[in-house]
């Protein structure tokens, strides 16, 4: 796996950043130095940008194990995980794997629910286009709907870099991906027992996962944050990253503060 590893490292907090499909790890260079103090810890998931293209299938249970691998591989025992969309997905299969390695969640533009037939067949055509025709032509298509038309017309830069992404993605590899999440699981009876911080946001104008997805798992995880970042569509960490930074700044803080309370009552016991 090919990946970033910034920050302090000894005795750091650690933050995975998980991306989404069909992208790579520089979807999160917003992010990467927006977490002071912390470990930012930033992959490419297989298949994707760096990391070794394995062509078939590959479940969101193969993504997290590889996820796992890597933390044991940098000496990380547990993370606040971070994913956005086939990411968050990605993060929930990580939880239900190993919810003793999570120290915290933060669920971006993504959903719990079990794939649907008419999901699965669609998951499995486009995995086969990808596959016959390349990248180009579904890159191109979803470009308005991965981004809000307002991030299109004001922020260029940042349309060139989506696209750019989903150019630049293995076919083989996002197939691959296309065809396990075409198996995905239902993680809602996992979500009531998340007993970590979380946050959960999504763009108010995302067209593949719209707010009620978020308010979903919002409804469903105790004490559970939502927001809704204005102005943004499916990656508001890079069409408003101030905003989605300060989210993300407000659940870390939580975790910490929760960390160091627990500590002060294991010292006076």
């Amino acid at each position: 796996m090919a990946y970033d590893d910034t920050g302090p490292q000894a005795g750091a907090d650690a933050l995975l950043l998980v991306h989404g499909h069909p992208f790579d790890r520089t979807m999160w260079r917003p992010q990467q130095h927006a977490a002071p103090g912390h470990r930012v810890i930033t992959p490419d998931l297989r298949g994707y940008g760096g990391s070794q293209v394995v062509p078939g299938l590959t479940t969101l249970a193969t993504f997290a194990r590889d996820l796992a691998g890597l933390l044991d591989h940098l000496g990380v025992r547990r993370a606040v995980l971070c994913g956005l969309s086939m990411g968050g997905q990605i993060v929930l299969e990580f939880h239900r794997l190993f919810p003793a390695r999570v120290a915290g969640l933060v669920l971006a533009d993504t959903f719990a629910q079990a794939e649907t037939e008419q999901g699965r067949k669609e998951r499995n055509e486009r995995a086969d286009r990808l596959l016959r025709e390349g990248m180009a032509g579904y890159a191109h298509e979803v470009l308005d709907s991965m981004v809000s038309p307002a991030t299109v017309a004001e922020l260029p830069e940042v349309a060139g870099h989506v696209l750019g992404m989903m150019l630049a993605a293995p076919p083989e590899g996002a197939a691959a991906a296309l065809r396990g999440r075409a198996e995905r699981p239902d993680y809602t009876p996992t979500l009531p027992t998340v007993a970590v911080p979380a946050l959960v946001v999504v763009g108010r104008d995302d067209a593949f996962t719209p707010v009620a997805d978020a308010e979903f798992l919002h409804d469903r995880i105790p004490g559970a944050r939502l927001a809704v970042i204005e102005g943004a569509g499916h990656l508001p960490n890079l069409e408003r990253p101030d905003a989605f930074n300060d989210a993300l700044a407000g659940l870390l803080t939580t975790v910490r503060e929760g960390r160091t309370a627990l500590a002060g009552n294991v010292t006076e016991s």
